[in-house]
């Protein structure tokens, strides 16, 4: 399931697939009024129209969840619950296949698909991602040969689950909690890792899979990648805190595929931040972020 950002098929365009982050967001949302409106895994932060000039925009569902979702079946996160009373409690289907391995299988039958489309330039294939959709994204151009350009926004180089690690060390080089504290929450860290990758566990706890799965390390395939990869980060992000060192990585093995871009003091999801730490969402740059990236792909 997936949605073509566009009404218009007459112009010939390459596909700009967006592989949007975590939780099981809807594309769209029906209000109590009926009107509909769109989600689109992010993309309504982005200037739309100035990438449809160029590309055929796809974004593609959660899976096992529904593309339009009734407002009422919304946590307060805007993410779908079976059951309005239990708004933590996120449909179980869904919590199975919430893996990476299961996201790059539906985005490579969408992309077979388009493939076939008379309005779709297959000269061209950009994938791009934000946060979990970045490491999506990773494996899609490291197994899918037609792809000719890749994004990754708000990436971990590590994986996912040591930036819990480090943000507990932080906390405790700041003060805001004991070095005992974080020790023992580290130690708490490493045991559901562990537990993740016991199959017994697993069966009673399937949450554990998407920490299993998305925290591969990212650095070891982007390394194995050879086409223009794009990288975009904001400097008060933890989870991208360690993009600072994946250039040493690409000049220890000679590659000069690499473009980044560091942003200064905005957030994870490029909002800025204020001297005090807290985030000001009425200064957002995903607009210019992403419009940005649109030119590197056009040289």
């Amino acid at each position: 399931n997936f949605v073509l950002i566009d009404t218009n098929l007459d112009a010939i365009k390459p596909i700009f697939l967006f592989c949007q982050g975590s939780l099981p967001m809807p594309l769209f949302v029906k209000s109590a009024k009926d009107n509909i409106w769109m989600i689109g895994g992010g993309i309504t932060n982005f200037d739309i129209n100035e990438i449809k000039k160029n590309y055929h925009l796809i974004v593609i569902s959660m899976p096992k969840t529904p593309i339009i979702v009734d407002e009422k079946y919304l946590n307060k996160s805007y993410c779908y619950i079976p059951n309005e009373k239990e708004p933590d409690e996120f449909d179980k289907e869904y919590v199975k296949a919430d893996f990476l391995e299961n996201y790059e299988n539906r985005a490579e039958i969408v992309l077979n698909f388009l493939r076939k489309q008379k309005w779709v330039d297959n000269s061209k294939l950009i994938v791009a991602g934000h946060s979990q959709g970045s490491k999506v994204a990773t494996l899609i151009a490291l197994n899918n040969k037609k792809v000719t350009h890749l994004g990754l926004f708000g990436a971990n180089p590590f994986g996912r689950i040591d930036q819990n690690i480090r943000n507990y060390r932080k906390e405790a080089e700041t003060k805001e909690i004991t070095w005992e504290k974080a020790d023992k929450k580290m130690e708490e860290i490493y045991q559901m890792y562990r537990d993740s990758y016991n199959k017994e566990t697993l069966k009673k706890n399937p949450d554990l899979l998407a920490w299993k799965s998305f925290s591969r390390p990212l650095i070891n395939d982007w390394l194995k990648i050879t086409i223009p990869t794009y990288l975009a980060y904001g400097t008060n992000d933890i989870a991208a805190d360690l993009c600072d060192v994946v250039p040493l990585f690409y000049i220890q093995n000679a590659k000069d595929n690499l473009t980044y871009k560091r942003y200064l003091n905005l957030e994870h999801n490029f909002f800025e931040v204020e001297s005090d730490g807290t985030t000001n969402y009425e200064k957002e740059h995903w607009p210019e972020v992403m419009n940005e990236f649109i030119k590197w792909t056009k040289k």
